[in-house]
This record gives structure tokens, C-alpha cells and sequence, in this order.
């Protein structure tokens, strides 16, 4: 017996998986209308009048949603051919967990609030109206990250030092004054991070010269340091930018190109 079109696998891998048919390009505008949807329904259940107003009708789309999606997620996993890799991918993680938050909801209510997650799904409109440049650019910025977080990690220690040791300072020079707000030194470099982040919040502040001389100090110091790990990042962006192909391979995604092609055709990267 000959197996239903839509139990086929290589059937419903086109249309979910792929955007280049039109059955697949529907899919996934029908997709992103649903996201949109919950996330809107997510921020109305946060306003009491609304949601007094149409609490029935957001629930019942919340509950169509709620099998539209877990029923897409179920679909993904049977059709693909490397079910691990899917289940293990960056989007495979990201549509379970965006599934799931309806069902802890009902052992954690808060929970629900995770189908916000669902905003990292609108990354695949790139893939749908073919944005190549677009996708090009975030795999050059996520690339870049990649390359810059030993660097940023080892600038996240030494501000991680200087600021326990700022606030050890103020702690010093403000613990003696009576209804001191510098009371532990906890509290002490919570204020140097606030301080030195430029955020200045303003709940903690010295009251002696030299406690106001220091803070002085430590905001001047967090518009030099502050710009450090944009720098960093900036300078590998253009180090990737300035790729070239090597050995007739593109630099981004390492697919093969030929000598005289301009663009990557797989994933648009300009050559």
C-alpha cells in the first residue's frame, strides 16, 4: 500500500525544512505568523484590562498554537534525515524549547514567559525572502564573537580584579562614617560595577571628600576601559571581512568556488 504524500518524508522535508517551493515558502510565512501571534498573546496575558477582556480567546489560541507547535516540532524529527544533528542543532534546541514552556506551566507558572524564545525563530525570514547578505553578515559577527571570546574573557577577569579592588577601597575610606551605605564589601562592589558601567543608579553613594574623589576616579576610568571589548570585536570583524578564498574554497563557509565566481552560492559571501 502506497504511503500518504503527507507521511513521506522527503515530502514534508521540503516543505518544512526547505524555503525554494511553494509549499515550503507558505510553511514557513504560516510559521512566522504563529510565532508572532504568541509572542503577542504572551505580552497581553502581562496586561491585566486586556486580558480581562479577552482572556477566553487568547486561551483557546494559545491552545491551538500550543499543538500547532508541538506537532511542527514532532514533524522536524521524523521527516529529517540526521535526527541527532537537528535535535542537537542551535534551531532544534530553540523549537523544543519553545515548545515545551506551555507544559511546565503547569508545575511552574512563570514558564510560560519562555515562548519569547520563539523570537530566535524569525532568523529563518533570511532564509525565506533569500537575504543572503543578511545571513552573511551574523555568520562575520557570530564568527567574530567566536574568535574574541578568549580575549574578552581574559579583559572580564582583570575588570572582575579592578573592580573588587575599587570597592574594597570604598569600603575602606566610607565603613567609618556613621549610617554608612557602604555597610560590607559586597555592597561596596556592587557600587564600583554600577559606577564603572557608567549605569549610576544612585542607591549607593560616598559622602566624604576623599569617597567622592574616588568615585570620580572610577567613572573617568569606565569611559576609557568600557570601549575595550567593542574594539576587540571590531578588530576581528575586519580581519574577516579582508578574508580571500583560499585554495578555491570560500573563507566563510568553505565551499567550493570557482575562479571567477563573485558571490558564494552557498552562502552568498562576495569573493
Amino acid at each position: 500500500m502506497k504511503k500518504p504524500n503527507w507521511l513521506d518524508k522527503k515530502a514534508l522535508y521540503e516543505i518544512i525544512f526547505e524555503s525554494d517551493t511553494p509549499a515550503g515558502r507558505l510553511f514557513d510565512i504560516i510559521l512566522i505568523v504563529a510565532i508572532s501571534l504568541s509572542i503577542l498573546i504572551s505580552f497581553i496575558e502581562t496586561m491585566p484590562s486586556l486580558r480581562h477582556n479577552f482572556q477566553f480567546a487568547l486561551e483557546i489560541l494559545e491552545y491551538i498554537l500550543t499543538f500547532f507547535f508541538t506537532v511542527e516540532y514532532i514533524t522536524r524529527v521524523y521527516c529529517s534525515p540526521r535526527k541527532r544533528d537537528y535535535v542537537l542543532s542551535f534551531f532544534g534546541i530553540i523549537d523544543l524549547v519553545s515548545t515545551l514552556p506551555p507544559y511546565l506551566s503547569f508545575f511552574l507558572p512563570n514558564a510560560r514567559y519562555m515562548i519569547l524564545l520563539r523570537s530566535f525563530r524569525f532568523i529563518r525570514i533570511f532564509r525565506i525572502f533569500k537575504l543572503f547578505s543578511f545571513i552573511n553578515e551574523g555568520y562575520i559577527l557570530m564568527q567574530s564573537l567566536k574568535k574574541s571570546l578568549t580575549k574578552i574573557a581574559v579583559y572580564f577577569l582583570f575588570v572582575l580584579i579592578l573592580v573588587t579592588c575599587l570597592g574594597t577601597l570604598m569600603f575602606m575610606v566610607e565603613s567609618s562614617v556613621p549610617n554608612t551605605q557602604f555597610t560590607d564589601l559586597a555592597t561596596s562592589v556592587y557600587w564600583a560595577i554600577v559606577t564603572m558601567t557608567t549605569v549610576g543608579y544612585g542607591d549607593i553613594t560616598p559622602v566624604t571628600p576623599i569617597g567622592r574623589l574616588l568615585s570620580a576616579f572610577v567613572m573617568l576610568l569606565g569611559y576609557t576601559i568600557i570601549a575595550v571589548p567593542t574594539g576587540i570585536v571590531t578588530a576581528t570583524i575586519i580581519d574577516e571581512t579582508q578574508k580571500k578564498p583560499n585554495d578555491g574554497r570560500c573563507p566563510r563557509c568553505g565551499s567550493n568556488v570557482r575562479v571567477k565566481d563573485r558571490y558564494c552560492s552557498h552562502c552568498g559571501e562576495k569573493l
